[in-house]
């Protein structure tokens, strides 16, 4: 008889809260901020929950974000590769539009054992630790390699795993990109073009600290009423990554996206700590492996996905500029003065210095091509182009 980690009552609640997501055609809770369920193109809804149970350890994942988005791709890809190494003997479902909840009930769940792995943006961590704050530092990333580069370096790792003693396992750093402002009023072609934008935002103090310093009004809101906020006119504008803002077609509310880049939007990996004790150490050890080898293609669907989806967006009307970011980096340097320092709730200088010095040592950017920008950027655009988009 197969060994099983989790007991009869435990895959009972599974079941029961993979059945009450697969239930609707809709999601029961709004997606997580700087996510938005959409329908994706490789549904799970109707999903059989006893699917969960082939292997010898079934694990569940649940995401915020549609199907097709690099989030769900990357973890199905994890599986893929689990599956493979172990034999088919451990095994992990993708369930994503937010069908096990939002991004803090799936941590709570891996708490709890009734989710094993999930990938969410760091937005939710500050209750654990005050690590990832570090990544809420607007402009603190030129370009999308450094960015990698942080993540992938020592202080990355050590961020990733500052919440392993709290129930979670940090496997790897996925991704979600850059995120840029569109908006109805006009291009955002500096700091003063944001004066009286009321704009939806992250509910993340350093987030609408920025946006106030630039002179725009953030507006913290759940991401399934930001379309319908739009759309009447209730908010100005929103800030997402470019699959985000393609996927979710903002394009037919909003007339502007300006590439702006303004802060980046790592996504950590973690597995229920319990759970992953109980493996066999083989097992483990695949389950690193397949995390690791995972990352690549997952970063790569981001970076598919920002060029696809902005040419998408031009193609469907949406009009895009590419400001000098000079401005806008000296317009919020406030919140650097305010928010590096010793104290809950604040980032660590030490911290701070360390990601400093594995962006120094990547270099300024300045030489490295625009991610965010068309392959054929105007000339007129070039000297934006360092911009980073997601």
């Amino acid at each position: 008889m197969k060994k099983r980690v989790l007991s009869t009552a435990l895959a009972a609640i599974m079941c029961a809260a993979v059945l009450s997501g697969c239930g609707g055609d809709k999601p029961a809770e709004t997606p997580a901020e700087g996510t938005e369920a959409t329908e994706g193109t490789e549904s799970t809804e109707g999903a059989d929950a006893g699917a969960a149970a082939e292997g010898e350890y079934a694990m569940i994942s649940g995401t915020t974000t549609p199907d097709a988005h690099p989030y769900n791709l990357g973890l199905v890809k994890l599986s893929e590769l689990l599956s493979e190494k172990t034999g088919g003997a451990v095994t992990l479902d993708v369930f994503g539009n937010s069908q096990l909840g939002g991004e803090r009930d799936l941590i709570e769940g891996l708490q709890l054992g009734t989710v094993q792995m999930t990938c969410v943006s760091t937005a939710p961590l500050s209750g654990f630790t005050d690590m990832f704050l570090v990544f809420d530092l607007p402009f603190i990333f030129e370009t999308t390699e450094i960015a990698r580069a942080v993540m992938d370096s020592e202080v990355g790792t050590e961020i990733l795993h500052s919440v392993d003693e709290q129930g979670l396992v940090g496997l790897a750093w996925f991704e979600n990109g850059f995120r840029n402002v569109t908006n109805n009023k006009g291009p955002i072609e500096k700091p003063e073009d944001l004066k009286g934008v009321k704009i939806r935002t992250m509910e993340n103090p350093m987030h609408m600290a920025a946006f106030s310093v630039m002179g725009a009004d953030p507006t913290p809101m759940a991401m399934g009423e930001v379309f319908t906020a739009l759309q009447q006119g209730t908010i100005d504008a929103q800030e997402n990554p470019v699959p985000i803002i393609e996927t979710n077609k903002f394009d037919e509310v909003q007339k502007y996206i300006s590439m702006t880049g303004h802060l980046y939007s790592p996504a950590p990996v973690f597995v229920a700590k319990d759970y992953f004790e109980a493996l066999p150490a083989e097992y483990q050890t695949a389950l690193q492996e397949a995390a690791d080898e995972a990352v690549p293609y997952q970063r790569e669907q981001i970076d598919i996905q920002t060029e696809e989806g902005l040419k998408a967006l031009e193609e469907r009307g949406m009009v895009a500029n590419y400001p000098e970011k000079a401005a806008f980096k000296e317009a919020t340097a406030s919140i650097y003065t305010d928010y590096v320092k010793e104290g809950a709730g604040f980032v660590s200088p030490e911290i701070y210095a360390r990601v400093e010095e594995v962006i120094a040592s990547v270099g300024s950017g300045s030489d490295a091509a625009d991610e965010t920008a068309p392959e054929e950027a105007p000339a007129d655009d070039a000297a934006a182009d360092e911009a980073a988009a997601e």
